[in-house]
């Protein structure tokens, strides 16, 4: 069996992705509901609904996005599209706070579901918050350095088992703690609240609605992504938003704000939906709300472990996306046949969040709201960002294919503009403001972390010898130890099938090997399989050979070049490695196939099922190369 460079599979299918996209966005509620309601207090609903509202509209942008352009990096790779390379870093490495922070948070709020469940009081007190939060990030990373998660296994169990939980204590609390006096007494602002308290907790709701980044990282690895990704990523966000507002009602019907204050957002802050369940009291039976209590804590730190999981992996592919093209040092843009992504993204991935968790924890007087500010701070600049990146690729390259368009539309200079991201872009910008006049870690943190990464951009790019805006298409790499001395590299027609010449000659160059180019002309069964080529296709083949043998002249390497007939190209490619010996086979992805199949065209992965070496297949962007490829 061939053994295959490492490299993202489509495997997503809609039920998954929906499951991933559920469970990433619902865990945010059991660490956001008690954060946003300890300053929102009573209009703690109002202020959930009109993040959600945003949230769906700049979810529009994103599934135009991820639908056009299905690579790995989420928003800083259409932002690089659209803009830049500079930008797309900036947009980027904000990102990489984000998944960053979402994991802290995840790993300090599990404990204190824990503790509920299994009655230990300790763990929901520091230090030991902290210790065993740290010590999930680091185990998370340990098995993720011996093998490759596949996010799609177990997504759909734990997505039903986090609806299951939340509709459930939607349904008790309607039928046991809802007040609708106590929930329209709060629309108006408590002893002690004002328009500073609800511009505080904007910002703050963001929290609430995390994980749109991850699905739109995930577009590389999901089959016909110009359906799926807008249809899981609509009924996950729709869902969501309806059970969030749904729960903070019964939340603040419970707890209603008595002296500017809510037990909701002080007592049980950490675990605001076991602050649910405790509410219960009185009213079911005294085992029932301690079998709920153990079912809302288990399923509350499982679910947490999980957003913590998938941050990380969240977070590494986009560390993969940014190395592969020169924003960051290039050891994070490798991939690991173990691992899939680097072993040093997963490291590094790992280490910063714990000195997040610790400095923050043992530093800050209100750990969680300053996590909270500072998340805010970089997803409302990406938010931003994104759907101006939507728009300026609606006027840059208004031929790239989008396999779904935000809308409505409105045409401005003769140009189709998506009104959500018109409309949305400037509401994003502006509660950013907000966040940057109210919250010391959006205000602080925020930039010193973004001034970090600038320079480590400048280092990046120097040290590269490239310029500040250039363009870097993604680097090819082999896996460590991958040796090879003879290079077969199959010759098509167009701009791909001289790409993959140069690349084999590149790697060959690299590593003293030679190559083997070979033109295969695919001959229907009507003709004869020695019979005369039609003029053009002998030209053609000869005339690309012939340019094959100079361009290894030029580079001191030694090109044997041949024109094969076969009826069959996928079949041709193998039987000439095996016959002739080689170690690795070089290929080309035409974009238009990775829109259309799960993993490749017929020939690419009949090859890659059927090869004797290596096989080293580039995928290249949408919009590279305008013509239709077969392969």
């Amino acid at each position: 069996m061939a053994r295959k460079v490492s490299g993202f599979e489509r495997v997503l299918d809609a039920p998954s992705l929906f499951a991933v996209a559920y469970g990433e966005i619902g865990s945010s509620l059991y660490f956001a509901l008690g954060i946003v309601a300890a300053r929102a207090l009573g209009l703690t609903p109002l202020v959930l609904l009109a993040s959600g509202v945003l949230f769906l509209v700049v979810s529009l942008s994103y599934a135009e996005g991820t639908a056009a352009i299905p690579e790995t990096g989420g928003a800083a790779t259409f932002v690089r599209r659209g803009f830049n390379d500079l930008f797309g870093f900036v947009t980027g490495w904000a990102l990489l706070l984000d998944y960053l922070i979402v994991m802290a948070l995840s790993a300090l709020f599990m404990p204190h579901y824990l503790s509920w469940a299994l009655g230990l009081p300790a763990l929901r007190r520091g230090p030991w918050d902290i210790v065993v939060a740290s010590l999930v990030i680091a185990a998370i990373a340990m098995i993720r350095l011996v093998r490759h998660s596949r996010l799609h296994m177990g997504a759909i169990v734990l997505a039903a088992l986090d609806l299951a939980v939340q509709a459930l204590l939607v349904v008790l609390g309607f039928a046991f703690l809802f007040s609708g006096h106590v929930l329209t007494s709060g629309f108006h602002f408590a002893s002690g609240q004002s328009w500073h308290d609800l511009a505080y907790a904007l910002p703050l709701a963001m929290l609430a609605y995390t994980g749109l980044e991850t699905v739109a990282n995930l577009a590389e690895e999901t089959r016909e992504p110009g359906t799926t990704v807008p249809r899981s990523l609509f009924s996950a966000i729709g869902l969501v938003v309806v059970i969030t507002v749904l729960l903070a009602m019964v939340g603040v019907s419970a707890y209603p704000a008595h002296g500017g204050m809510s037990a909701l957002g002080e007592e049980w802050l950490r675990a605001p939906l076991v602050g649910v369940v405790a509410a219960l009291h009185g009213h079911l039976g005294a085992g029932v709300v301690d079998i709920l209590r153990v079912a809302v804590g288990l399923s509350g730190a499982l679910i947490l472990l999980a957003a913590a999981t998938t941050s990380m992996s969240g977070c590494t592919r986009l560390l993969h996306s940014m190395g592969a093209h020169g924003q960051l040092p290039p050891v994070f843009g490798r991939l690991d046949r173990r691992t899939l992504v680097s072993r040093e993204a997963i490291v590094a991935t790992a280490g910063v969040a714990i000195a997040i968790v610790t400095l923050t924890g043992t530093v800050a007087t209100n750990e969680t709201a300053f996590l909270a500010s500072t998340y805010s701070f970089g997803v409302l600049l990406a938010f931003t960002a994104a759907q101006l990146a939507v728009i300026r690729l609606r006027v840059r390259e208004p031929n790239l294919e989008r396999p779904y368009r935000a809308r409505p539309e409105i045409r401005i200079r003769g140009t189709l503009l998506p009104l959500p991201a018109l409309i949305g872009a400037p509401l994003t910008f502006a509660v950013w403001i907000l966040a940057m006049v109210t919250h010391v870690g959006a205000r602080y943190a925020g930039p010193a972390w973004l001034a970090g990464g600038i320079v480590v951009y400048l280092l990046v790019r120097r040290q590269g010898d490239l310029g500040l805006l250039e363009v870097v298409d993604p680097i090819t790499e082999l896996p460590p130890g991958a040796e090879f001395k003879r290079v077969l590299v199959p010759m098509k027609l167009g701009d791909i099938g001289e790409e993959m010449v140069a690349t084999a000659i590149a790697l060959a160059k690299e590593r003293s090997a030679t190559v083997e180019a070979v033109f295969v002309v695919r001959v229907p069964r009507a003709f004869p399989l020695e019979g005369p080529l039609p003029e053009d296709v002998a030209e053609h083949a000869n005339q690309s050979l012939a340019e094959a043998r100079a361009l290894g002249e030029d580079n001191g390497v030694e090109v044997a070049v041949e024109l094969v007939r076969a009826r069959s190209i996928g079949h041709a490619i193998v039987d000439e490695a095996t016959r002739r010996g080689v170690d690795l086979i070089v290929l080309g992805s035409s974009p238009r196939w990775r829109r259309q199949s799960r993993f490749f065209s017929p020939t690419v992965d009949h090859v890659l099922r059927n090869a004797p070496c290596e096989v080293l297949v580039v995928a290249f962007p949408e919009g590279v190369f305008e013509e239709a490829e077969a392969s």
